[in-house]
């Protein structure tokens, strides 16, 4: 890293803390590396983007740029750091490398030389986005090898393990992960457990949007010290949207990425290394005792006083890109092992969206589903059973002796009975719209399908809340005192139409925007 930083030979104080952080990265990588973890690592993917950009409509028919067409290459094994000021569209590059855009957008981009499939991408591509979205009742533990079972193939491994050592979570393994409802592991270590499910799938592509955002200097390095040893242990590339980091985290990455916005372009693409010597290069050296990474978003950030975001497009333009164009061309032309091929070098592998059959699928979402709801009282005994109870007690002593009354007072309690077991479906509907948010994000990595999530529910929802209305509708007809020869019609009868209500609060949930708008 010395020679990388060799601009700043001059500023003693920024060579000496460059070489006391060096340490960091490479231990966690031996601890890797002695593990052995090289037989998780599957074949290496290279990543080309030939110009790539994404403009918005306006009311006026016109169009704003966001990021103006843009080339690279990036090798396996890479560290990839993109940085620029809000608005310059790293996020947007990101998104749109990882097949996550779901607008219309310019440009290729191509794996190993190939062009994407939309099928097949996602079984080597892993995005961590910048939500943690995960059931608190889960276990640390849990949700890393949830991931690992269902995104890997063929013979299994224990890459759970060598992920929670990796992130530095494993004397919380069996901690829950938390939220509101239950008290769990704090937001930083929550942030690393998001990372570790991505690099349990053992993909050939990562892509990371702010991962160090909101957490500690000291969890950043740690997080951005991991994903370096997964990198280079498992040949993975691996893409990161980050801003401003200090030192010791800066110098951990291969390659840099600088934007600047309004619109977004390039002003730098090579090795973090050589970013230094090239700013100087370009009559902006770095001041002595400023940290690189700083002043680099401080001249690329338009409005601000050392602004000089139009000149390093221009140098851009005029100096890199040729250099980046000519790799690009290579790495069209340069062929490499197609998305189908990189999977069936796994012993015992099997192609399509999916890395695992339906019937396993479901087996990981069932364990999943009873293990969170007989942790969650509220699920299990709340909701489930303690809430129907207490309704069939109530509702049944105000109606006690109803049963010899006559005709139309009994249709009152029928009435009534009917109603009281309708609205009780309405409060599955926060728990349902909750499960809704994490099977949109793990279907959307290819970890299951909607039908086998719908399916594991339904195994584990249906029952529960059959059984609380049955003892609802048990409880209210013995207070009311009803021949038990009208017993069977009016619990057939009762069970349909909760049924029928229990549908259509599914169905609410569902296409509800949250738990506020579905009531």
């Amino acid at each position: 890293f010395g020679s990388s930083f060799a601009g700043l030979a001059h500023h003693p104080p920024f060579i000496t803390m460059v070489q006391q952080s060096m340490p960091l990265s490479m231990e966690a990588l031996n601890d890797i590396s002695n593990a052995d973890s090289a037989r998780f690592a599957r074949a290496g993917a290279s990543l080309t983007f030939k110009d790539l950009g994404f403009a918005v409509p306006l009311s006026s028919g016109e169009k704003k740029s966001i990021l103006e067409p843009c080339s690279g290459h990036f090798e396996p094994g890479e560290l990839v750091a993109l940085m620029g000021p809000s608005g310059c569209g790293k996020s947007t590059l990101l998104d749109m490398l990882a097949m996550k855009k779901t607008s219309a957008y310019s440009g290729e981009v191509l794996v190993n030389g190939h062009t994407r499939d939309a099928r097949s991408f996602p079984r080597i591509a892993v995005y961590v986005g910048q939500e943690d979205v995960m059931p608190e009742y889960w276990t640390v533990r849990e949700a890393v090898k949830f991931n690992a079972a269902l995104k890997t193939q063929g013979p299994k491994t224990k890459i759970e393990g060598e992920a929670l050592a990796a992130f530095g979570l494993a004397s919380v393994a069996d901690t829950y992960i938390g939220g509101s409802s239950v008290r769990g592991i704090s937001g930083g270590q929550r942030r690393r457990v998001t990372l570790a499910r991505g690099v349990a799938a053992q993909a050939s592509l990562m892509f990371c949007d702010e991962p160090t955002s909101g957490l500690s200097a000291t969890d950043a390095e740690l997080c951005v010290k991991a994903l370096r040893t997964i990198a280079k242990a498992l040949n993975a590339l691996i893409v990161v949207v980050i801003h401003q980091p200090r030192l010791e985290v800066a110098q951990m990455f291969d390659q840099l990425v600088l934007l600047t916005a309004n619109p977004g372009r390039m002003c730098y693409m090579g090795p973090m290394a050589q970013a230094v010597s090239y700013m100087e290069s370009c009559g902006r050296p770095v001041p002595e005792h400023v940290n690189p990474t700083d002043y680099f978003l401080d001249i690329v950030t338009p409005g601000l006083r050392l602004d000089a975001s139009d000149h390093f497009a221009a140098m851009f333009k005029q100096h890199l890109e040729p250099q980046i164009l000519s790799k690009v061309e290579r790495g069209l032309e340069t062929k490499g092992l197609t998305i189908e091929e990189m999977l069936l070098v796994q012993p015992g592998a099997r192609l399509g969206p999916y890395a695992v059959p339906f019937h396993k699928q479901f087996q990981q979402l069932l364990r999943r589903k009873l293990a969170i709801t007989l942790r969650n009282p509220l699920a299990l005994v709340g909701i489930g059973l303690m809430l129907p109870v207490v309704f069939g007690i109530c509702v049944g002593a105000m109606f006690t002796g109803f049963g010899h009354q006559p005709l139309l007072q009994q249709a009152g309690f029928v009435f009534i009975l009917i109603t009281v077991l309708g609205l009780g479906g309405m409060q599955l509907m926060p728990i349902l719209i909750e499960e809704r948010r994490f099977m949109k994000h793990e279907t959307s990595e290819a970890l299951y399908s909607e039908g086998a999530s719908v399916l594991a529910s339904f195994c584990v929802d249906v029952p529960l809340s059959s059984v609380g209305a049955a003892l609802e509708i048990l409880i209210m007809f013995s207070f009311a005192g009803f021949d038990s020869e009208h017993f069977n019609s009016i619990f057939f009868w009762c069970m349909l139409v909760f049924f029928v209500y229990e549908s259509l609060f599914g169905f609410v949930a569902a296409v509800a925007v949250d738990g506020q708008q579905a009531q």
